[in-house]
């Protein structure tokens, strides 16, 4: 199962650095790599067993459950529904306080693709990687100017 991890250290506490990573309200403020996210089903906040919809500026679509949410720590998602290259999706956030007012912050996503898509492996996992890595600049980015 190809695994992908990058992380990013912000200047600024995991509290507010998670709070606002899941406050879907905001989530377009900061993530360049959607141009949909909302919670549904009439969630109104990010938790354990909600769902939410994200769809990629690429157009594909997925919907993810909360299976781990642990402010300020960590929260995991996995997927519910999703484009058909995707047999399997998860991602987590991990928050971690480096010093006063400093957090590293680390994104996980572990995926396994449906034949024929498998035999791109090398290319998505690249693909995705260079998304996170952008999305967790963006955080930081976004984070440290309004901080």
């Amino acid at each position: 199962m190809p695994k992908i991890l990058q992380s990013i250290s912000i200047s600024s506490p995991p509290e507010k650095i998670f709070d606002f990573t899941q406050d879907y309200d905001k989530r377009l403020i900061w993530d360049t790599f959607l141009k949909e996210a909302r919670l549904i089903e009439g969630a109104k906040e990010s938790a354990k067993g909600v769902k939410a919809w994200c769809v990629a500026k690429n157009g594909m679509g997925m919907e993810t459950e909360y299976i781990s949410f642990n402010r300020p720590k960590v929260t995991a998602v996995k997927m519910t529904k999703g484009p058909f290259m995707f047999k399997s999706f998860a991602g987590s956030w991990q928050f971690e306080t480096e010093a006063p007012n400093k957090t590293l912050v680390t994104f996980t996503y572990s995926f396994t693709l449906r034949f024929p898509y498998s035999l791109l492996s090398p290319f998505i996992r690249s693909n995705l990687n260079g998304n996170v890595k952008q999305r967790l600049v963006d955080l930081k980015n976004c984070m440290e100017i309004s901080s």
